[in-house]
Parts: C-alpha cells; sequence; structure tokens
C-alpha cells in the first residue's frame, strides 16, 4: 500500500511517499480502508519531536531520536475491510470513523485499529468531512463538557475560535447552552460567526483579557498569553482549560505549550479559579458516539478549510503550521 512514512525529525521534507507493507488485523482489531485522513497540530509536533521535553516524559507515544511510529495521521473515515475474530458490531463494508492509537497512522490507504476506537461514520456526512471531527471534536468535548463542566446560562470564551478544535468548541458550547464569545483574527470574523458565536472578539484589535468581560470558562487553545493574563478574565469562581498550542518555529521549542500547563498545575493548588490543563481526551467508541449524536442532530457541523490528496500530505502540514489554517486540512486517499 501507498503510505506517508518518516525516519527522522524535521520539517514536512523529512515526509515522503512510500510503497509498504499493508497491516495485518489482530483479533481486536479493524482493517480499514482510508477515504479521507485529516491533519491536526500533533501531527507536526510529532513530526518534529516538539517540545523537547516531550520525548522525555511522554516516551510511549514520541521517541526520543527520532519517530516512534513511522506512518503520520491520526484521524481518519473509511470501509472495513476485515474484522479480527474477537471483535463484535462490525462487519466488512461498514463505513466508519475513528482516531488511530499510538501506532502506525492513518496517511495511507489501509489502516489497522482496535474496534473501540471507531464508530459509524455520520449520516449526514462526507468521508472528509468524517475525517475531521476524532481529535478536534473531542478535545472541544472534553475541553468544555468534562473539564470546563459548561452548562446553560454559562459565558464562554474560546481562544482561538477558527481553528480546528476552534470551530468545534464554538458549536459544542452552544450545543451545551452556553453564551459564547469567540476570539479570532478579522479574516475569521464571518466564519465564527456562522458557527453561532454570540460575540466575537477580534484579537487584532482588542484584548479579551483587558476588556471588562469576565467568563465562567475560558478555553485556551493557543497557549499564547501569560496564565496571569488568562486568568485575569475570569470570574472568581471561574474555570480556565488549557489544551495545546504553542508556535511552530524554525526548530523545536524546549517545553512549548507545557511551561503553561505545568504553571497551571501549581498554580492551582493555592487559586479559587478552577486551572485545568486538558492532557487526556477520550478518543474511544463513546466519545465519537456523542459526537456523531451531535452531528445528526444538526447542532455540530465540521469545516474544512483545504483537502490534499495523500500525496501531497508534507504541503498540507506545512500549510497548517505556516499559514495558520482555518478550520480542518484534510487528506483525500
Amino acid at each position: 500500500m501507498k503510505a506517508i512514512v518518516q525516519d527522522k525529525y524535521g520539517s514536512p521534507d523529512r515526509l515522503r511517499l512510500e510503497e509498504v507493507d499493508a497491516p495485518v488485523p489482530a483479533d481486536q482489531q479493524l482493517l480499514v480502508r482510508v477515504r479521507a485522513a485529516s491533519v491536526n497540530a500533533r501531527d507536526w509536533h510529532l513530526m518534529r519531536g516538539d517540545p523537547y521535553l516531550a520525548r522525555l516524559v511522554l516516551r510511549k507515544v514520541i521517541g526520543f531520536r527520532g519517530p516512534k511510529w513511522r506512518i503520520r495521521g491520526s484521524d481518519f473515515a473509511g470501509r472495513v475491510e476485515a474484522v479480527g475474530r474477537a471483535v463484535t458490531g462490525y462487519r466488512v463494508g461498514d463505513e466508519v470513523f475513528g482516531h488511530v492509537p499510538d501506532v502506525d497512522g492513518a496517511f495511507a490507504e489501509y489502516v489497522c485499529v482496535p474496534g473501540g476506537a471507531v464508530d459509524r461514520m455520520p449520516a449526514n456526512l462526507t468521508p472528509e468531512q468524517a475525517a475531521a471531527v476524532p481529535l478536534a471534536g473531542a478535545t472541544a468535548l472534553a475541553g468544555l463538557r468534562d473539564a470546563g463542566k459548561v452548562h446553560a446560562g454559562q459565558r464562554v470564551l474560546v481562544n482561538g475560535a477558527s481553528g480546528g478544535v476552534g470551530t468545534f468548541a464554538v458549536q459544542i458550547a452552544k450545543a451545551l447552552g452556553a453564551e459564547v464569545t469567540a476570539v479570532c483574527s478579522t479574516r475569521n470574523v464571518d466564519l465564527v460567526r456562522s458557527l453561532g458565536a454570540d460575540h466575537i472578539i477580534d484579537y487584532t484589535r482588542d484584548d479579551f483579557t483587558r476588556d471588562a468581560g469576565r467568563y465562567d470558562v475560558v478555553l485556551d487553545l493557543v497557549a499564547n498569553r501569560k496564565l496571569a493574563d488568562l486568568r485575569r478574565a475570569l470570574t472568581p469562581t471561574g474555570t480556565l482549560v488549557l489544551s495545546g498550542g504553542g508556535v511552530s518555529g524554525a526548530r523545536p521549542s524546549l517545553v512549548g505549550p507545557m511551561g503553561i500547563t505545568m504553571a497551571a498545575m501549581l498554580r492551582s493548588r493555592f487559586a479559587r479559579q478552577r486551572l485545568v490543563p486538558l492532557t487526556d481526551v477520550p478518543l474511544g467508541r463513546q466519545t465519537l458516539v456523542a459526537l456523531r449524536e451531535l452531528i445528526e442532530a444538526g447542532q455540530v457541523l465540521p469545516v474544512i478549510d483545504r483537502s490534499y490528496p495523500l500525496k501531497e500530505v508534507p504541503e498540507a502540514i506545512r500549510y497548517l503550521q505556516v499559514d495558520h489554517a482555518r478550520a480542518k486540512v484534510v487528506i483525500t486517499v
């Protein structure tokens, strides 16, 4: 099969299209013919081995000197081609979507995944749209519903509202009954308004940490502000949820967004406000079912910025990494 592989950390130039052996499903796995995949910030972090600190503390996920797994890509949608003997609920021909655990990934023609890591594809989505959902949608759901404990009537601010996770977060916060303020740049105002944001702050003109607004929950997806600034935007007992972010400079950073995460963990012991680093995003079937139900109910719709063929994965990652893509970037296979 054709796949995008990588043997050394570095820029997208390290990625190449190769012919490799197709995977063989174990008893607990499905073999899926990939029809579409999507690009996440996670992909370029793993591609670069960034930040350096992650190579030490996340050894099961990211190798110290080079990638632990050769094939990049996490999210996919496709057709079941074979079913392991211990897997129930699926048969050959089923259309599914899901997230590849920490094994060889989805930028390939075929992928093997545990039966519990997929769900049937939402009936109202194309494969490209479905592939855009898993990691970004699950991160937004975990950040708002689980970590933020958002409920009807609360004021929620999403910093990074036009990105892959942010576009899901605006819609999920609205589905949970919140009054949503979206932070984005001028060119993305119309996009986040179309997603249902009640208020929009253009960060090129205004600073949400210094205006009069105070929020019950702030979901930070950018990690470009100091912890003290983000806390200033909260009510005295509000919740700050920190998820990812970090800049994509020429070289991997030392700590990246892990710096503000560690600071929040230390300060949280002494603060009335809840400071919650989102360190665990459940990506099993239960989460995928919750996302599918929101999508099929018309409350959430994935937004796609651009699509690329499999051979152009390096260009897709470069676009995401450098050009501040709006919403999701997908790969057609």
